[in-house]
């Protein structure tokens, strides 16, 4: 149930209590962990590996290898509380006929076993095998490719982007499809755990209630990559990952949670959420982590073919306004402060924009920017709070700044609306002969809503009220795009069913960007 009270009364209430914490909290991480030696198995009873491998963010000459070791298997060991010694070795074939690097790093039980490799010095635009190992047992062998060298004129380039994976939902199917493909790069945009159940016709379940605490959250993790799909996906190309709003509580914003909880209550759960969050994903410790705040907006570049802004939408996001959901606007929503990103990202957001010269930039987000503009019973205009429309005026500066620093081919891809959309991205979106600045790629979710169906008459009013928008479907998938100099090819990815395994894929739509013409077309 909902508060009686805003979440905008909660903060103003708990102002001084949120000061307080965020002087007060102490993070668990490398900064605070213990320096003893790390301890070197010899053997170890059972598989430690059981979560997989992944590697992430790469670079022209890096990449991050993560794992992280089974408890259990540590508990059996007697080294549940002490660092372990993992080793790695790279390869240039999966037979690693020829080991091209190796070293260890230690296991802390501060970041639960995980261990991340920031491995450097490697070839730029090379695939590499890994492997971790520890006493007796050696992990499955993960795929991974660095990035092209910033300079590099290079030519094609394949990714796939996936969000929302609601394990209750049904099985992981679209993924074990999308590590078959074996792309140079796989983005997730968020909702990568639910921090409660949802509905009622659930195909499996995970542990517990509603998550609060790191143990809580860890748990989620270890439950969602118990998947074998999701193992293989990760073990099969880089990821760049972002969150959205489950990886903590839903529809949070900033501070404020969606209930009753206290700014204070909310800023100790993201301690532990996004602790959790670090410890399970490929990705390297944000500079700048203290307490209930972690950074991972970062710029990452591919070549001369693709740069990419991966955001926050949610860390930094001022209140949904009008009390959330589908409102007819509001004196809050017309406040033109009201800001998604937090001033600072949005600077070095635009100050990225302004300066690229990649053909093809990227940015990667949660929420959908292209207008979603709906109608009440009465008439009346709706907006959705939750995505960009709830936010029109950082939205309006972020679109009329792309057209006048002529930031080259900008491509939105999103996540979080469990559904497939394509769109023009319109300097007023109002005017169906405004200018197209740009091009967005909403994807729809892995198992979030179940089975899904092709058409529901909810996409089909929203595209009727707006003709910026060329695509809606709501089946399950992924969406996999090809990049050349001169093309973003975009294909949408569906499978028929998540409710029971083995549902195959099939390409449902496919929709085009032609460089130097902003837009979506048709193939």
């Amino acid at each position: 149930m909902k508060s009686k009270w805003s979440r905008r009364d909660f903060l103003k209430k708990n102002a001084e209590l949120t000061s307080l914490l965020l002087g007060s909290l102490a993070l668990a991480g490398v900064s605070s962990l213990s320096h003893s030696a790390a301890r070197r198995l010899t053997s170890v009873s059972a598989d430690p590996f059981t979560l997989g491998v992944a590697s992430g963010d790469p670079t022209p000459d890096s990449i991050v290898l993560w794992t992280r070791l089974a408890r259990e298997v540590m508990m059996e060991s007697g080294a549940v509380d002490q660092a372990v010694q993992v080793d790695y070795e790279i390869s240039e074939s999966y037979s690693f006929n020829r080991v091209i690097r190796s070293g260890s790093i230690a296991a802390s039980p501060e970041l639960g076993h995980s261990v991340h490799a920031d491995v450097r010095g490697l070839d730029s635009d090379q695939v590499y095998f890994y492997r971790w190992q520890v006493g007796n047992v050696t992990s499955p062998i993960g795929r991974t490719k660095t990035a092209p060298a910033a300079s590099a004129r290079n030519e094609n380039f394949r990714l796939a982007f996936a969000s929302c994976q609601q394990y209750e939902h049904g099985y992981f199917t679209a993924y074990k499809h999308m590590a078959d493909e074996e792309f140079d790069l796989i983005i997730h945009l968020g909702d990568y755990i639910y921090e409660r159940s949802w509905g009622t016709n659930l195909v499996r379940n995970h542990e517990g209630p509603e998550i609060i605490t790191l143990q809580d959250y860890r748990n989620r993790y270890n439950t969602y990559k118990s998947d074998p799909d999701i193992r293989a996906a990760h073990a099969s190309a880089p990821w760049v990952v972002t969150w959205d709003d489950h990886e903590v509580d839903n529809n949070y914003a900033g501070e404020i949670a969606e209930d009753e909880q206290t700014p204070e209550q909310l800023l100790r759960r993201r301690v532990d959420a996004y602790q959790a969050y670090y410890e399970f994903m490929p990705i390297r410790l944000p500079v700048g982590r203290e307490g209930p705040d972690m950074p991972i907006h970062r710029r990452l570049r591919f070549g001369n073919l693709m740069e990419m802004h991966v955001l926050d939408t949610r860390q930094y996001r001022n209140d949904q306004a009008c009390g959330d959901g589908r409102k007819i606007s509001c004196d809050e929503h017309q406040d033109p402060t009201r800001s998604a990103l937090g001033q600072a990202q949005k600077n070095w957001l635009l100050d990225g924009l302004a300066t690229t010269e990649a053909t093809w930039n990227v940015l990667a987000q949660q929420i959908m920017m292209a207008s979603l503009r709906g109608v009440s019973d009465a008439g009346e205009r709706l907006w959705p709070m939750d995505i960009w429309d709830g936010y029109p005026y950082e939205r309006q500066e972020l679109l009329e700044h792309l057209d006048t620093v002529s930031t080259p081919n900008p491509v939105v891809l999103t996540g979080d609306i469990h559904s497939n959309w394509a769109a023009d991205l319109k300097l007023d979106f109002d005017i169906p002969s405004s200018k197209v600045v740009g091009s967005e790629y909403i994807g729809t979710s892995i198992s979030s809503g179940g089975d899904g169906q092709d058409m529901t008459n909810y996409g089909s009013d929203l595209l009727a009220n707006n003709p910026h928008v060329k695509f809606y479907n709501a089946n399950r998938g992924y969406v996999s795009a090809t990049l050349t100099p001169s093309l973003w090819k975009a294909d949408y990815k569906t499978v028929p069913y998540i409710t029971s395994r083995g549902a195959p894929i099939n390409i449902r739509k496919t929709y085009v960007t032609e460089a130097g013409r902003p837009g979506v077309q048709e193939n």
